[in-house]
């Protein structure tokens, strides 16, 4: 399971990198969480929030993956228009898709700060 939790938050990241959201493995019923927009809820609004930054996405690189159970941390950077920025990521997977997904960062980049 370890190693297919792990897949599943690849192919997610990979649709950032992508910048193409359609095959990203996300739950109808998504909650999600990072400090540009708060909490949310709903496959929908999710995809809504990333749209909007997908074209400042240049290159995802993933560093680490640490797995227990039905989550995954996952410490990946991304190269954008803002610069690069490093995020944690907490995904919790369920029957192959992201349930829930928490993102820390340090959103000054993304304000201009």
């Amino acid at each position: 399971m370890k190693d297919l939790n792990v897949k599943i938050v690849e192919k997610y990241l990979n649709s950032l990198k992508q910048q193409d959201l359609s095959d990203a493995p996300l739950a109808d019923d998504v909650c999600f969480e990072n400090p540009v927009v708060g909490k949310g809820r709903g496959v929908g609004n999710m995809k809504a929030w990333l749209t909007g930054y997908l074209a400042a996405f240049h290159d995802v690189r993933i560093l680490q993956h640490i797995c227990e159970g039905e989550f995954v941390v996952t410490h990946w950077e991304a190269d954008t228009a803002f610069g690069t920025l490093q995020i944690l990521e907490k995904f919790r997977i369920r029957d192959g898709l992201i349930i829930e997904a928490v993102s820390y960062l340090d959103p000054r980049p993304i304000f201009g700060h």
